[in-house]
């Protein structure tokens, strides 16, 4: 077992195992710590855990030390100089007709480094670009082509929902969205309905999914000849969550509903259905 904290560096980013060291840290705490973009300043949403050895990647870096007020006035004039840093390179992307989309801008804490994150429908020859900026800000220049789901996580906005985007409030990942997902809730596939502001598959189909594909083992499919109290039916309609099933029962020429745990407890359903 290995003792570490989980260090976030944004809002709704990764969480980073780092080794405390001898710090005694909790996770309210702010540190600095080294990363493979330079000396960073980060905020502990983990406190202080014992974690299996192959659910880390080693050698763990070591907080070097618990960040203090000075810090904090560090990462605030970071991010005043960042705005700047922006419009400066706005101007120089208009200057080199670049096709192009800026979207942030970031200083390292230790302010080694400029990152300029931006968005493109293809590849852009921006090394002039770089030459500029090199020369404006007199440090290392990185420039960032990043998908239309990470800005929308990096610019934030109000959902379809009317609540924040997921992706910039808590989600630490994306993760894979099929139109599958929205086939099996039963969702209407109009491009318009079950996209986000990114354009892309709404995050949120994810979250209710395994229940739905739990559901869809356990009840019959549409079609499907099943046995009832009242006789053989069909089924005609599925309400997949509260695993209600329509049955037309052509002998009594009506549709019926059951619930699948009615349908088990009077042996009308063969129990197999729900493995």
């Amino acid at each position: 077992m290995v003792e570490v904290v989980g260090v976030r560096f944004k809002q709704a980013g990764k969480i980073y195992y780092f080794d405390p060291d001898d710090y005694q840290i909790t996770d309210s705490d702010y540190v600095i710590v080294e990363t493979v973009r330079g000396i960073e300043f980060g905020k502990v949403v983990i406190a202080q855990k014992q974690v299996e050895e192959e659910d880390i990647v080693l050698p763990l870096k070591k907080v070097i030390r618990k960040a203090d007020e000075k810090d904090k006035l560090t990462v605030s004039e970071n991010k005043q100089n960042a705005q700047e840093a922006f419009d400066v390179c706005a101007k120089k992307i208009s200057e080199h007709k670049l096709d192009m989309k800026l979207v942030d801008v970031e200083y390292t804490f230790d302010r080694n480094k400029v990152i300029f994150y931006f968005t493109a429908d293809g590849r852009v020859d921006f090394r002039n670009l770089v030459k500029d900026l090199a020369s404006v800000f007199k440090t290392r220049i990185e420039l960032r082509q990043i998908g239309v789901r990470d800005e929308a996580k990096m610019l934030g906005g109000i959902g379809p929902c009317g609540r924040m985007l997921c992706c910039s409030t808590f989600l630490g990942d994306f993760e894979p969205v099929s139109i599958k997902m929205a086939k099996d809730q039963n969702l209407s596939l109009n491009p318009a309905k079950i996209s986000g502001l990114c354009g892309r598959l709404m995050c949120c189909l994810k979250y209710e999914n395994d229940d739905y594909e739990t559901a869809k083992r356990d009840l019959p499919d549409m079609g499907e000849e099943v046995k009832t109290p009242q006789g053989i039916g069909k089924v005609v309609g599925l309400n997949i969550l509260e695993r209600v099933i329509q049955i037309e029962i052509p002998d009594k020429d009506r549709v019926l509903e059951y619930t699948l745990d009615e349908l088990i407890e009077e042996g009308a359903l063969p129990t197999q259905a729900t493995e």
